[in-house]
């Protein structure tokens, strides 16, 4: 009897009611509830209220429903339970809400608020009904409100934004439906407030909808946000054609980089979180579509392609012109009056020919060999002729190894008289055997392709699995992209930025083809002993030179690597070969007019380990470590210091247990016995200044301790490179050369460029410096074809200008390539 008035409980409220009362059970009340009325209601241990409701679904037309509930009562000694009965789902919670924070922070929220999830129905219109069950285990009354209201603009409009209030017990949801035509929206959430810190969520159309602090990463996309977030969505990732938009205030600010406000804190202790309301807006807007994609791939191989036509075209009309000038010569040479003023002009000022500087040129060897005999012979130049040297040049290269022998005919005692000179020409320090040199030289080429292969596997491996990671657990604050300008593609969350990384690998192989031509070229003037090559103009070494080219491919292939997913544990994929750059080109600039003491490919690649081994320790470790600052430093000065004694002595000193004692013996002959300057005044200027900007950086790393250590690290190679590059251009014009035109252009050319990547360098995207939340507050739309951002750009300019450095390195000195190496000045 009592199941069947149980049955009958919406039809006989009143009568259950007395029938429970007495046998002694529970009294269930039931009411029919309306939309928007407040209930003002109180319940206990002996009774429990449940409320009707009913509404109309359409399959065309969602309509939001929200349940918002009120504890009046104060220090009830038991939560009241409420739970919502859907046809399709059950939502229950607790009243006070509790919600836990870090090391177990206990918040309780006596106000709650939350949207029913409304599952798709395939009829088109029925009435649905939903049912509130609030119910207690307090003896003593508790007092509520309960609201259920309908919720206006659940269903998000494109383009059309839209504002709402969101705490951690009052979450907010809408849903977006893809129209038609569009594949790929951006959903932005804004907020003028940086705290308190919150979640948005994408989540699929499915019930329940997870929308608490303590379970919004469960499923789906998420980011944390101060005042921005956006998330990229694409219609194949969501069968139903539709997602929900979760909007979570959290409970702590921790997560967005704010303080903890608690702390320390008693065992079980329930904190109020005070006011944690937060005012947003929500838009969706359409994503670009695959025309765009084809526009900016098209747009960035048409600019790197243009280098290659542009290099074709110089190589044309620097053909020309050489052969109009080879035929000019061939027609002196049939007046023996054009001939005999060709040679006086050889004789006397050399640098008049400098424009015929070319690989392939050719001057009459009776021209060289009248120009050598008129030559002082102070420097030490090797007579040699020219017969000697074809023929050693007939012998096996494979035969020969730097360490066999010396590679110089005078004692040891004979290397100090040279390289001690006052004035040191080039033909000081290239004595060596070209053979030997070519091949120490060419090292560095197979060394960093061997370094490019084992260093390149792995970080492809990982930067995959980061991207899997990503995909598949929906925790967008991994990766610190710009969001705002992110296009995927695929697997791949932002391939704009992956795609700019194109220009240094075109670049890099571009520049190893211009190479690979000088070097024929060049190899074809020796087989043919053209004097020109074999006894003029700075010494030929390509291969330092191949090394740059293939460390600029590389540097494009992991910064794309990189830029798969940016964040503080793989940026040293971004920089590693930028040192590699940096180094090489230094050493590039010291071996043109120093090959024979140059640095050796398994010391300079050791060192520039060393460089990276630290900036891996300085990003794991430095972040405020003072010891870490202090060591960093000392052996930063140290190695300033040692590298200085090796370039003032040209590697005539040796580090062993006298170093002290002749130091000592140095200071007081030149500086108490008698006041004399140093010998080798422009060495010592550049030393000098070289030690002063260098003992600065290390002063401001000590002092200030930047965070971002990797980037002070390359801003050091790249100071000392420029110090080193307008020491050596102005040495250079100080020494009477001159810069042709080609040069000139590549020179000016560079600098303009450098100096507009650097102001999109310094735009400041994203930083992972900073929490992901934080770091989104940098983030910017695209400024380019709706497709690239201002890193990307940074990208293009920084390739382009990378490219014209190492073309101003390969052609700046194009002018003493008829000069003798006699009349070149070391410096």
């Amino acid at each position: 009897m009592l199941g069947f008035f149980c049955g009958s409980v919406r039809f006989c409220p009143v009568l259950l009611v007395l029938m429970l009362a007495v046998c002694g059970g529970n009294v269930v009340i039931q009411k029919d509830a309306q939309f928007d009325m407040t209930y003002d209601d109180m319940v206990t241990s002996d009774n429990q209220t449940i409320y009707s409701y009913n509404h109309t679904v359409s399959r065309n037309k969602t309509e939001g429903v929200r349940v918002s509930v009120e504890l009046l009562s104060e220090s009830a000694p038991s939560p009241v339970l409420f739970v919502v009965r859907q046809k399709q789902a059950v939502l229950s919670f607790q009243v006070p809400l509790i919600l836990r924070g870090l090391y177990q922070r206990k918040y309780q929220y006596t106000q709650v608020g939350r949207t029913l999830c409304q599952p798709p129905t395939k009829a088109l219109a029925e009435t649905q009904f939903f049912y509130v069950d609030v119910s207690t285990l307090s003896g003593a009354g508790v007092h509520y409100q309960l609201r259920v209201s309908r919720v206006d603009s659940f269903t998000l409009q494109t383009d059309k934004k839209f504002s709402f209030n969101a705490t951690p017990s009052q979450p907010q949801f809408f849903k977006y439906v893809f129209p038609d035509g569009v594949d790929t929206v951006i959903v932005k959430v804004n907020s003028l407030k940086n705290f308190p810190c919150s979640v948005m969520s994408i989540q699929d159309i499915q019930c329940p909808v997870y929308d608490l602090d303590n379970n919004v990463a469960f499923i789906g996309m998420y980011q944390t946000m101060t005042t921005r977030a956006a998330i990229t969505v694409q219609r194949k990732d969501f069968p139903s054609n539709s997602f929900y938009v979760v909007v979570v205030v959290k409970t702590e600010d921790e997560a967005c980089g704010g303080p903890l406000r608690f702390y320390p804190l008693l065992p079980d202790e329930l904190l109020d979180a005070g006011n944690r309301s937060k005012t947003l807006d929500v838009i969706v807007s359409p994503a670009i579509n695959s025309e765009v994609y084809v526009m900016g791939m098209l747009f960035c191989l048409g600019i790197f392609l243009s280098f290659y036509l542009l290099t074709f075209l110089v190589a044309c009309v620097e053909s020309k012109r050489m052969n109009r000038k080879r035929e000019g010569l061939l027609n002196a040479d049939a007046s023996p009056a054009e001939t005999a003023s060709l040679l006086g002009k050889a004789s006397v000022s050399p640098y008049e020919y400098g424009s015929f500087a070319d690989n392939g040129s050719t001057l009459s060897s009776e021209a060289v060999t009248d120009s050598l005999a008129s030559t002082d012979g102070n420097y030490g130049y090797m007579d040699r002729s020219l017969e000697s040297v074809a023929r050693s040049r007939q012998e096996s290269l494979s035969s020969v190894e730097e360490d066999d022998y010396d590679t110089l005919v005078d004692i040891d005692s004979d290397k100090n008289i040279v390289r001690t000179k006052k004035f040191l020409c080039v033909s000081d320090l290239a004595r060596k055997d070209k053979r030997i040199l070519s091949k120490k030289y060419q090292i560095y080429f197979w060394n960093i392709s061997t370094i490019a292969v084992f260093y390149a596997l792995p970080v492809i491996q990982l930067v995959i699995t980061y991207q899997t990671v990503v995909n598949v657990t929906g925790n967008q604050d991994i990766c610190y992209y710009n969001f705002l300008c992110a296009h995927p593609l695929g697997a791949l969350s932002s391939f704009n930025n992956i795609l700019s990384n194109l220009g240094y690998v075109l670049l890099g192989l571009l520049f190893l083809l211009i190479i690979l031509q000088r070097d024929i070229l060049h190899k074809r003037a020796l087989e043919r002993n053209d004097s020109t090559a074999l006894e003029c103009g700075i010494p030929k070494h390509f291969g330092l030179y191949y090394a740059m080219g293939t460390a600029l491919m590389m540097e494009g292939l992991l910064s794309a690597c990189y830029h798969v997913c940016p964040n503080y544990t793989n940026f040293q994929f971004d920089t590693s070969f930028m040192y590699m750059i940096a180094g090489l080109c230094m050493l590039k600039l010291y071996q043109k007019r120093h090959p024979d003491i140059n640095a050796s490919a398994y010391s300079a690649y050791a060192c520039l380990a060393a460089v990276i081994f630290f900036s891996v320790l300085g990003v794991v470790f430095g972040k405020g470590n003072t010891v870490f600052w202090i060591v960093f430093s000392v052996i930063h000065i140290l190695a300033t210091m040692l590298l200085s004694t090796q370039l003032y002595y040209m590697g005539r000193w040796r580090l062993d247990s006298g170093i002290l004692r002749r130091m000592l013996n140095v200071i007081y002959t030149d500086c108490i016995r008698q006041c004399s300057g140093p010998m080798y005044i422009d060495r010592m200027v550049l030393l000098v200044m070289g030690n002063i900007v260098n003992w600065s950086l290390a002063a401001y790393g000590l002092i200030k301790r930047p965070n971002d250590f990797a980037s002070y690290l390359l801003a050091i190679a790249i100071c000392n490179l420029l110090l080193y590059f307008a020491f050596y251009i102005i040495m250079k014009l100080r020494s009477g050369e001159r810069i042709q035109c080609l040069a000139l252009v590549c020179i000016l050319f560079t600098a303009v460029v450098w100096g507009f990547a650097l102001f999109f360098f310094f735009q400041g995207l994203s930083t992972w410096q900073k929490t992901p939340a934080e770091s989104r507050e940098h983030n910017r739309e695209c400024i380019l074809l709706s497709f690239f951002d201002d890193h990307d750009i940074w990208h293009f300019l920084s390739s382009i200008a990378m490219f014209g450095s190492f073309l101003v390195l390969l052609t700046m000195d194009d002018d003493l390539d008829t000069v003798q190496r006699d009349k070149i000045y070391a410096f």
